[in-house]
């Protein structure tokens, strides 16, 4: 039984993910960001899942959220599924996730990413980590992300590190419009965190419905990788250090 960490639990794409370990039979750990968002996965937690509670925008909340996990843990995969589509999209889709992958330790590391991070800028001067709401995208924090992925794979071997885009999906986020098939969002996560195959174990990928992608050029520069993470560290107080 894997022990695996979601975040962005309460409803869409991560509560899905959540109930589909648990399903399966791992220990799960699931997210939300108040204590009273809790009740939305009661039913998870009577089942055994354990939680986590702290909002993603606030590095406070990140860092006690680290301290809460690493209490539970130690984890065999890290779900980063939490996001959001518009404002503090760099501080929940980048910022916290590059946090939480500095200090929860975990065999394989999950980004959700998405399609639209193809249009993202790979420009990160002068950003705000923090408390940015609207100079940068959407599409311009899935880039990043996407890269800290790649990041992640090429300075950490021990671990496994993938990105995935789940899909445009009519969760809360992606809205009724959505053409995507909400029933397979959540798969290729739970194939990552799980699975024994090879394909999945070879790490840097970018994934749609199991099936590798090509990314945005910047997603593999090696400089941008550098870049950001300094750009991050700077702002966060904390480094992402490479295995040693």
């Amino acid at each position: 039984m894997d022990r695996i960490l979601v975040t962005g639990s309460i409803d869409g794409v991560g509560r899905a993910t959540a109930e589909a370990l648990l399903e399966a039979g791992h220990g799960v750990v699931v997210h939300a960001r108040t204590t009273s968002r809790l009740d939305a996965i009661q039913h998870l937690v009577d089942r055994g899942a354990e939680a986590i509670v702290g909002d993603l925008s606030r590095l406070d909340d990140v860092h006690d959220m680290v301290v809460q996990a690493n209490a539970l843990g130690p984890f065999d995969a890290v779900i980063h599924n939490a996001g959001v589509l518009r404002g503090p999209v760099l501080p929940v889709n980048v910022t916290a996730p590059y946090v939480m992958t500095a200090g929860i330790p975990g065999s394989r590391l999950i980004y959700l990413s998405s399609g639209m991070h193809r249009g993202g800028r790979p420009d990160i001067a002068g950003i705000d980590w923090l408390r940015e709401t609207g100079t940068s995208t959407y599409s311009d924090s899935k880039l990043f992300v996407t890269a800290l992925m790649a990041a992640v794979a090429r300075l950490r071997p021990d671990v496994v590190a993938h990105a995935v885009d789940p899909g445009w999906v009519p969760t809360r986020m992606g809205g009724p419009g959505a053409s995507d098939d909400l029933a397979l969002a959540h798969v290729t996560q739970v194939w990552l965190a799980t699975t024994i195959d090879d394909e999945a174990r070879t790490s840097g990928r970018y994934w749609h419905h199991r099936k590798v992608q090509e990314t945005h050029p910047a997603v593999h520069d090696v400089d941008f990788q550098h870049a950001l993470l300094a750009s991050l560290a700077e702002q966060t107080g904390i480094e992402l250090a490479a295995a040693r």
